[in-house]
């Protein structure tokens, strides 16, 4: 069996056991991951729970898309010329930084309550990281891409899209991964704060009826869901990178 899944299992081992010591404690706050495990079984046979993660996929299918090509649209411009780049990443590295819940309260002015303002939440989250790693993949190509590109004539942009870009596709690929997570975090916030529907109203619901297994349940089928998606772009970021030249 591979070291990496051995690891991975030892992990699981030691997080399911340290989840049933927690709930040995405290039996009130925290439910069993067997408990746990059943609580979102009945939810996933339940009709009613449908709509409500068919709301969250589709806010963060919408919100995934638009994070990944705005932020391709920013980051590789920007990397085609240095000084751009030297004055766009302070500022990205600014907003990422920025706690995106300070403009939540803008975003629901703006876009109203809804989907829309999920979408919004979601892509603000989501956008920079991308936009980041794409910059800086294109930045750190060798200079001879840019040499072959000029030896066939070709223009800036056909230079982006047919060279440059498939070249950084490896960063991308990272970018991509990050921006992924916090895009489905925002989402998830969203919901929580403003919204009727979805597994982040689900949540919030569950913690005003003090309803702990059902929202351990959502926090558990939440995270299944992004470890899994974070595994599996994990896994192509790393061929990627250590594909033959």
């Amino acid at each position: 069996m591979p070291t990496r899944l051995l690891d991975t299992l030892l992990v699981l081992a030691v997080g399911l056991l340290a989840w049933q010591g927690v709930h040995w404690l405290a039996p009130d706050a925290v439910t069993s991951p067997a408990g746990t495990v059943a609580r979102a079984a009945e939810m996933l046979a339940s009709p009613r729970f449908w709509p409500h993660a068919g709301e969250t996929a589709w806010a963060f299918a919408l919100s995934l898309v638009f994070a990944i090509g705005g932020g391709l649209a920013i980051g590789l411009p920007l990397g085609l010329h240095r000084f751009s780049a030297e004055v766009g990443e302070p500022i990205l590295v600014s907003l990422y930084s920025l706690p995106k819940i300070t403009l939540y309260p803008v975003i629901l002015l703006v876009f109203g309550l809804g989907l829309s303002a999920k979408v919004a939440f979601g892509t603000i989250h989501g956008l920079v990281p991308v936009a980041i790693f794409a910059m800086n993949g294109v930045l750190a190509l060798p200079p001879v891409y840019a040499r072959a590109a000029r030896a066939l004539r070709l223009s800036r942009w056909r230079t982006l899209a047919a060279v440059l870009a498939p070249a950084a596709v490896p960063e991308i690929v990272t970018g991509v991964r990050i921006g992924f997570s916090v895009t489905l975090l925002g989402v998830f916030i969203g919901e929580m704060f403003s919204s009727q529907r979805g597994l982040g109203f689900l949540l919030m619901n569950a913690i005003g009826l003090h309803d702990v297994p059902t929202m351990l349940a959502v926090i558990l089928m939440v995270g299944a869901f992004a470890v899994i998606a974070n595994a599996a772009l994990l896994a192509l970021e790393h061929r990627l990178h250590h594909r033959p030249t």
